[in-house]
């Protein structure tokens, strides 16, 4: 029996797609050269850890300074990059707890950007627990991320329902004996919900 249900927030509630917001900001060709030289996702890994979130951006801007505009964009324009919200998704979340179904959020996202995200995006005050890799000093896939939920929810591994966009997040989490979905799009995920008969037909309408 599922007891809670477990939103990745990346990709799942928000859109998380960085190079679509550089290719319309600088052109698609300067962003490519800028990915292939600047390890941009292992400087977000970084802000996810723990680590500053304005500070870590501007001095990986300093280290390359022929793409210190461009980098410092990642944190000055960091809103239009965790954008749009999967509306589909929001009411899932809703209309689960509606039910009284408790709902987690389990995301790789930093202190400071989290704090962003929240003064922008509201429902992401509306979770029962939030598990953020910032505050637990610790990323997904690493197992140690899923044994720190557990640990403090205190349900069995198998009563967990997670939705992620990554497959090596979804196998960690299986590996512990959690349920989990792929995210590839909110209305796969509403059907997996109906499946659990955690809402039904008509709840988990857009």
């Amino acid at each position: 029996m599922i007891r809670a249900v477990i939103f990745d927030i990346g990709n799942v509630l928000i859109e998380w797609q960085p190079e679509r917001f550089y290719d319309r900001a600088i052109g698609e060709d300067r962003r490519r050269a800028m990915f292939e030289t600047v390890d941009l996702h292992g400087m977000n890994d970084k802000v996810d850890t723990g680590a500053p979130f304005k500070e870590t951006i501007y001095q990986t801007a300093e280290d390359y300074p022929e793409w210190r505009r461009e980098i410092q964009m990642w944190h000055d324009h960091w809103i239009e990059l965790a954008a749009p919200v999967y509306g589909h998704s929001v009411k899932l979340l809703r209309a689960l707890r509606a039910k009284d179904v408790p709902v987690f959020a389990l995301t790789n996202f930093g202190i400071g950007s989290f704090d962003y995200a929240e003064s922008i995006y509201r429902f992401l005050g509306e979770f029962d627990r939030r598990y953020v890799s910032g505050h637990m000093g610790v990323i997904k896939p690493d197992p140690r991320i899923y044994e720190m939920v557990e640990q403090d929810c205190g349900l069995a591994p198998d009563s967990l329902l997670f939705a992620d966009d990554r497959p090596a997040n979804i196998e960690a989490a299986e590996a512990r004996g959690w349920n989990a979905h792929l995210f590839t799009s909110p209305a796969g995920w509403a059907q997996c919900l109906v499946s659990h008969k955690l809402l039904t037909e008509d709840e988990a309408r857009p």
